[in-house]
């Protein structure tokens, strides 16, 4: 669906003095299965520094054959739409060092059973800095938020509800016109008791507690909605990718993540595009 209306709409995006349309369908997969989302966004650029956005996600779940739990069989999809999302972003870019603010609000029209929405509504503020070197670009990011978001790479395999900070630095480095490699380490540190609700557990009742089975950090494989100590929320880990623009308004990318926390191995992958200002 994105895809369709976005091949579709270039004309208009263009037309439009300053108006844009986006979309992007991103993946991740791992031994919990597969969470993919696609995303339409509508945007209007102001001027050269600030710029304001909003759309809905649409989740597909597909889960595992091996999850526990649950009427009915485990296994199979669980597929709907997230929380409709607003953004405003302040950017400043010069020779030394460019910047960007966003701050990122969420509506609960997401199914909460399904752990597509925390059912509450969230807000998230990041900055962001980098520094263009020729073909190497090294970047860091910082924000406070009442949730732990999706990246712009990785989807995560549960929402949650609770105070955190996060943060990020690496770069990119251009092998050529068309293609570029990145890394970067993150953490995430939680305040305060956290909710966690599982994307990846079918729900058989409103709420369970405890740390479920195995690795007690992982608790999004066991239960479905968790009320945690902050401890179990904090994570920290790296990535790595592969990026591809055949033109400037469309990309790939293919990469790897490792959560140190949760012990955890992820492959992700994602496609977008963009048309208008």
């Amino acid at each position: 669906m994105v895809l369709i209306i976005g091949f579709a709409l270039p004309m208009k995006a263009e037309d439009d003095r300053g108006w844009s349309f986006a979309g992007s369908f991103n993946g991740s997969t791992n031994s919990d299965g597969a969470v993919m989302k696609g995303v339409p966004t509508v945007g209007y650029t102001f001027n050269n520094h600030f710029q304001t956005y909003t759309g809905l996600p649409f989740y597909f779940v597909n889960l595992p054959s091996a999850t526990t739990t649950t009427t009915p069989a485990p296994g199979g999809f669980m597929n709907g739409i997230g929380n409709a999302f607003a953004g405003f972003r302040f950017g400043l870019n010069n020779d030394s060092l460019d910047y960007s603010s966003t701050l990122e609000l969420t509506a609960p029209t997401g199914d909460k059973t399904r752990g597509f929405s925390t059912g509450r509504v969230t807000a998230d503020w990041t900055n962001r800095f980098s520094h263009r070197m020729d073909s190497f670009e090294p970047f860091g990011s910082f924000g406070i938020a009442n949730t732990i978001s999706d990246t712009a790479f990785f989807v995560r395999p549960f929402s949650s509800l609770g105070l955190v900070g996060h943060f990020e630095g690496g770069a990119t480095y251009d092998i050529s016109q068309h293609m570029s490699v990145g890394g970067s380490a993150y953490a995430i540190r939680a305040a305060g008791d956290q909710t966690i609700i599982s994307k990846v557990v079918k729900r058989q009742s409103t709420s369970s507690s405890g740390t479920g089975n195995g690795n007690a950090n992982r608790i999004f494989e066991t239960n479905t909605e968790t009320v945690v100590p902050a401890e179990i929320a904090n994570d920290h880990g790296v990535s790595s990718w592969v990026g591809v623009s055949p033109r400037p308004d469309m990309d790939f990318h293919v990469g790897y993540s490792r959560s140190m926390h949760y012990d955890f191995n992820t492959l992700f992958f994602g496609v977008g595009f963009r048309f208008g200002k």
